[in-house]
Parts: structure tokens; sequence; C-alpha cells
């Protein structure tokens, strides 16, 4: 068992409270921190922090007696950020260099950070995409990640405050809200749960990586348990998926026809983009442990139980 004291920030969010869960499954200790009350039920020895990730007398307080953070949070989504760029790095960027200040103040020694697998390479030169691969982002999301990636590095020189950044591509999983706007997954399979069109932008032929949010924890841990003081790994299934494969994953887990809408290709979204996990792997003892149809069932059983429910349910 970790002696750690984790700080959770973004412990609202689906990785969020996944991360929690599976800390709390192995008896460690953390705080949440998010900007309202935590929805969901803690254990009497963990603690809840109610509070503006920009506001950094909240952040100071919320470290109090904490010795690591995990940073899971975004203000910005990767298909929008583009619309509001200034606000993305207001919010992204001087956010989080005012809480690597803090941070710093409050002697924090490790954080481990949730970068973007889908969005900090760009247009890729090789499949599947390495960390020694060219970064050259098309959002400003993906801009945003990158620089918080580069000003983690700058805090470890000069502060010694260690790092470890996960480029994680499309994660899924039993906490994603499904009337959210993010992540295909989740917003494909509410839509076809409530009889509604799916939005698809090109022809449905665009290949990303999907991992389970389950896996991604299992990556988070160990990368906050690893001892090297600064490191940045791809956290994917490894396999790609096209948009029409994963529509019909979703009609397979729920008994039910989707209906879909395509519509013309957007600018932000490159064709094909599935991480080379290797280093994962080697450095840090990590590999996924389900595959898209294994997750997808997984989600629809977390709500529905079985494909009769989903009729009852909907």
């Amino acid at each position: 068992m970790s002696g750690r004291r984790s700080l959770i920030l973004g412990a609202g969010g689906f990785l969020g409270r996944t991360l929690c869960e599976a800390l709390r499954q192995s008896g460690q200790w953390f705080r949440g921190f998010g900007r309202g009350s935590a929805a969901w039920g803690l254990a009497e020895e963990q603690e809840w922090h109610c509070g503006d990730f920009l506001n950094t007398a909240d952040l100071a307080r919320a470290m109090e007696g904490c010795d690591s953070i995990y940073h899971l949070i975004s203000t910005t989504l990767p298909a929008t950020s583009n619309r509001e760029p200034v606000w993305d790095g207001e919010s992204n960027i001087v956010g989080t260099l005012k809480l690597l200040r803090t941070a710093h103040q409050m002697g924090i020694k490790r954080i481990v950070f949730i970068s973007s697998g889908g969005t900090v390479y760009g247009d890729p030169k090789e499949t599947p995409i390495p960390e020694t691969a060219a970064t050259d982002p098309v959002c400003a999301y993906g801009v945003s990640k990158l620089a918080i990636e580069k000003y983690l590095r700058v805090f470890q020189r000069q502060y010694g405050i260690s790092y470890c950044v996960l480029r994680v591509s499309n994660p899924y999983g039993e906490y994603q809200r499904l009337e959210g706007a993010q992540g295909a997954v989740g917003v494909f399979l509410g839509r076809v749960l409530r009889g509604q069109p799916i939005t698809v932008w090109g022809d449905g032929s665009v290949i990303r990586d999907y991992v389970y949010a389950g896996d991604v924890a299992s990556a988070l841990i160990k990368a906050m348990e690893s001892d090297r003081s600064e490191g940045i790994y791809n956290i994917g299934s490894g396999k790609g998926h096209s948009l029409n494969q994963v529509i019909r994953i979703i009609e397979a887990a729920t008994g039910r026809k989707a209906r879909v809408s395509y519509q013309k290709a957007r600018t932000v979204d490159v064709p094909v983009n599935v991480l080379n996990i290797r280093r994962a792997r080697e450095e840090l003892k990590w590999s996924p442990q389900k595959n898209l149809s294994e997750g997808i069932a997984d989600v629809v059983a977390h709500h529905f139980g079985t494909p009769e429910r989903v009729d009852q349910g909907r």
C-alpha cells in the first residue's frame, strides 16, 4: 500500500471518479477536489474539497497535508477549443502555472498529469504513434496540453517537483455522462439509448484508439508510484477502431439499431490516431485489460444490466 497522500484535481469527472474508486479499493488515502459537492459516496477516511481550479486559495487549502497531485482538470474540449483559444490558454495553461507555483509553495513532491494522446501529435507521420513522434497539434486543446507538459519539466528542473505525463487516447467508462458532448463512446451510446440520431463528422472512417477508464486509472496509479523523476507515456489500447465500428459494437451491446447522420468532416479531426504503448508496458509495467467490445458491454451493464433492461429503461 502506498503511503502517499494524494489530491485529485477533477475528482468529479468520470476519470476522476474511476480513479477514486480504484484508490479506495486499494486502501490508499486521497482527497477529491471539484467544483461541486461529491455526487457519490466517499469512504469515511476520504475527503472532498469543493473549490475552483482557477482560485489559488482554494487550491492551497486543498493541498494542505498532501504530498502529490493527480491533475485531471481541463476547462475546454478538443472540438470547441479553437473557438475560444484565449480562454483555453488562460484557464488551462495559466491556471496550471498558478497550480504549479502553489504546489511548490505547499511542498508537493510529485504531479501526475493527464495530457492528450489524441491531440498533441496532430497529423501523425507513423502509426501507432510513439512518444518520440513530432508534436504538432491542430487544435488549441492540444496546444495547451503540450504547453503544460513543457512547464512541468521547467518546474521539475527548477524546483525538483517530479512529474509523469500520461498522453491518454480516447477514454470511456461507466461514469462517463451519456448526455455529454465529449467522447464518442458515451455520446453515441446515449443517443442510441434515447432513440436519437448519431452525428458523425465525415464518413465514419476516422480511426481512434479507445481506452477503458479502469485501465486509465491503473496507469495513473502506476505513474504516481513510479520512481522516475520525469516521464511521458502514451496510454491507450494500442488498437484502432473507426467510428462506424464503434457504432456496430454499441448496437451489439444494446440490441438497438443506430440512426446515423453523416455530416461534413471537421478540420480538427485527424484521420487516424492510434498510440504506441510499448513504453508504458516496459517502464510502468502497465497494459490495458479490456478491449472495446468488453468495455462497452461493461458500460451498458453498469447502467442497465442486460439488453432487456435497456429497452425497459428507455
